[in-house]
């Protein structure tokens, strides 16, 4: 494997950043299967409002976070639909880059501790299935 991750990581992060700015944008508007099931039994007009009937979506709520800067798919106070769209999307990647790479900083492997013997896989011999008491490398020199 390469000791050098980042032309990877970084291309991946330039994909993800392409899609979520520019792709996004070209998402289907229509509602998805969840929306589409909760107005079964209701009558919608053409704007998505129900004029009529019965059905779970009659109960839906504003969300708590409604008001939040990255609502709806869109970053408040942009008025160009298309900029807004696409600029929630490159701050969503970024967002999720940063703690996903805050996270594996602090989960990465570290060298052995400082007064560790270090075994053949550059721990301790008990990690790397050695033996831990040493008697193998004793059996070993009492047979010379």
């Amino acid at each position: 494997m390469s000791k050098r991750p980042w032309p990877f990581l970084l291309g991946g992060l330039l994909v993800a950043l392409l899609l979520a700015g520019v792709a996004s944008n070209y998402a289907s508007s229509h509602p998805d299967g969840l929306d589409s099931s909760l107005l079964k039994g209701c009558t919608v007009d053409a704007e998505g409002e129900i004029t009529g009937g019965s059905c779970p979506a009659q109960q839906t709520k504003d969300h708590e976070l409604g008001d939040s800067p990255l609502a709806d798919y869109g970053v408040r106070g942009v008025t160009n639909g298309f900029l807004s769209t696409g600029l929630s999307g490159v701050i969503g990647v970024l967002l999720t880059f940063a703690l996903g790479g805050g996270l594996f900083w602090l989960a990465r492997r570290r060298g052995p501790a400082a007064g560790t013997p270090a075994g053949p896989a550059g721990g301790s011999p008990e990690a790397a299935g050695g033996d831990p008491t040493g008697a193998a490398a004793e059996d070993a020199a009492r047979i010379r």
